[in-house]
């Protein structure tokens, strides 16, 4: 049994090695097939949206097709392999691309991809600020002493939650007998799903609890309500500002 087991495992094994080989070789085919279509294109009429129509044809983010091609572009025409930043840079600015015709393909994708690139990370970023603003607006609406990101910054914290609570407060939750005690505030201008939800909890939340303690995240758009289940551990979830609220000195706030 043991050998049977051993030997099942050695051949799932050597499948997963194939299927990854197989995989990295079709995206090659892939990229080098696109390749190919996209000079053929830009050789016929360089003003045509060629790459953004090839993304749109293989449902490819457009932004990432531009990548893909930039990067090869840049491979092919520099002494040494483009860093990351390089690449981020150009893509954020067409303009620094020494390529004419590439430079305009990359632009009309950037401008036409509504879920990633440089641009919509620009709204993510403005609107992730604008409800960073709106909660402040709310402590300071309760009387709730805090620091924020940047004062926590300067004071050599290198990971540090959107808002820390000078004074904790106690959130009286509607379900429970006793209330939770917070000392600090993350807000998430986003929607809670359960992949983004557990790469928050490994990179940023459990980082904020083992330093200031336990902790409430808002997430403005709502969650997958089975995701709030570390309560009793120090992380809670909520999908506004608590208004049912008292400090640790017996004030309501």
């Amino acid at each position: 049994m043991i050998a049977v087991l051993a030997v099942k495992g050695v051949l799932a094994y050597w499948w997963q090695i194939c299927s990854l080989l197989f995989l990295i070789s079709y995206q090659q085919l892939c990229e080098a097939e696109v390749k190919k279509r996209y000079l053929n294109g830009v050789v016929k009429n360089g003003a045509a949206p060629v790459l953004l129509e090839l993304a749109n044809e293989v449902d490819y983010a457009p932004s990432l097709m531009a990548r893909i091609i930039l990067e090869r572009f840049l491979q092919e025409h520099e002494e040494t392999p483009p860093s990351k930043s390089v690449i981020n840079s150009m893509l954020r600015d067409p303009s620094q691309i020494p390529d004419g015709v590439l430079a305009n393909q990359v632009y009309q994708c950037i401008v036409n991809d509504c879920c990633y690139g440089p641009l919509v990370d620009c709204i993510k970023h403005a609107i992730g600020h604008e409800h960073e603003v709106l909660l402040r607006d709310l402590l300071l609406e309760k009387n709730l002493s805090f620091l924020d990101e940047d004062q926590l910054r300067a004071k050599g914290y290198d990971k540090t939650p959107d808002f820390i609570l000078q004074v904790p407060v106690v959130m009286l939750c509607p379900l429970a007998v006793e209330g939770h005690i917070i000392h600090w505030i993350e807000s998430k201008a986003s929607f809670g799903d359960e992949c983004s939800h557990h790469a928050y909890l490994h990179d940023q939340f459990w980082s904020y609890w083992n330093r200031f303690g336990p902790g409430l995240v808002i997430y403005w758009y709502g969650f997958i309500q089975e995701l709030d289940c570390n309560r009793e551990r120090g992380i809670l979830l909520k999908a506004c500002f608590p208004t049912d609220i008292v400090t640790l000195c017996h004030s309501t706030a």
